[in-house]
């Protein structure tokens, strides 16, 4: 059953709309992210959900009730945004405790669940701290478990590790899971990140222009991208114009001057995109080639190459991973392999 509901949710400010009929179920205990570049509505989504901003037209459903009428603070979700917004005056357990402090919680049944959730986060060696006295991960958990302590129906996070180090961001994203996992608390999480919503989500919904683009698992997304768009926003891709066409001997490809072999698909013959993931292509010997090639730039990024491969359909980027082997030097000729079942055929009007 889903605990959140968005049907035909819509904002807009002035002539513009920020979002256009977004409609997305989530299910209880679901991690799901919101992903898109800036200006692409997700913020103003996440806002409209926790009441700070008031829809134009659509519903928001939590566990079925209607949250057009229920003002912020009585909508009973926990909320952990970019600052993190602690106060420098209060302790960690002060923090933590502050949200159940304003719902006349007990002493007691207070203290009982400032512990637990402190030990949820492995912050209770630290509660006696000031913010200032932490890190910024450390702070950044402390801003989870106010909004955990006060036991949620459904978490909202707001680009909540976009101000840590990109080692500790990744640090944080296994803790951020860990601790969603073990709290088992629905979560929703706005990202422009897209290794960071891979990474943590159950499902990720891919928006562009206000709109739901492609709402599917991380490896679907990835691995069978909606659109063009979708294709090149998460993770690097080749996007090769071509023109499809079906037959008794299966379908072919006609890319610029070459004809190859494509997958399966359900598209209509005419002019497509086609999408290839880098890490799918592979160096091979000239009679297995599909197509050749010379290097023309190559980058060392420590676990794996990055090269940059001329060819007679284009400029391709190939993903090797470094396993201390020779690869290919800038200017040397070589050879190129993918299986046909890695090709992803779009349609010619998702290029943008």
């Amino acid at each position: 059953m889903a605990i959140l509901e968005l049907r035909d949710l819509t904002k807009r400010f002035g002539e513009t709309v920020a979002v256009d009929r977004f409609t997305l179920s989530v299910e209880k205990g679901e991690f799901v992210s919101l992903l898109g570049p800036s200006g692409c509505g997700k913020t103003t989504t996440l806002q409209m959900i926790a009441g700070f901003e008031t829809p134009s037209g659509g519903t928001i459903l939590l566990n079925g009730r209607d949250l057009a009428k229920v003002p912020a603070r009585a909508r009973g979700l926990g909320i952990v945004f970019q600052t993190y917004a602690l106060f420098p005056h209060m302790t960690v357990e002060e923090n933590v405790g502050f949200g159940l402090e304003m719902r006349k919680v007990p002493a007691d049944e207070r203290r009982r669940r400032i512990a637990q959730t402190l030990d949820l986060v492995h912050l209770s060696h630290l509660s006696g701290r000031y913010p200032r006295q932490m890190s910024g991960g450390q702070r950044q958990r402390v801003a989870l478990a106010r909004a955990l302590v006060i036991e949620p129906e459904l978490l909202l996070l707001d680009e909540p590790l976009s101000n840590l180090d990109a080692k500790l961001r990744e640090e944080m994203q296994l803790e951020l899971r860990r601790i969603q996992q073990e709290a088992g608390v629905t979560t929703l999480l706005v990202t422009h990140d897209q290794s960071e919503a891979m990474a943590l989500s159950d499902r990720i919904a891919v928006m562009q222009g206000g709109r739901l683009i492609q709402e599917a698992s991380p490896f679907d997304a990835y691995d069978r991208p909606a659109n063009g768009f979708v294709s090149s926003f998460l993770g690097k891709s080749n996007a090769i114009p071509g023109h499809l066409e079906g037959g008794a001997a299966g379908t072919k490809l006609r890319c610029r001057e070459l004809t190859l072999d494509g997958p399966a698909s359900g598209e209509t013959p005419g002019p497509v995109l086609i999408s290839l993931r880098p890490e799918r292509i592979e160096f091979t010997g000239e009679a297995e080639g599909i197509v050749a090639g010379r290097v023309s730039e190559r980058i060392f990024l420590g676990d794996k190459w990055l090269f940059k491969v001329e060819t007679g359909l284009g400029e391709l980027l190939v993903v090797r991973r470094n396993s201390g082997r020779r690869e290919p030097e800038v200017g040397e000729a070589v050879h190129l392999f993918w299986q046909a079942e890695h090709l992803r055929v779009l349609s010619a009007e998702s290029a943008e």
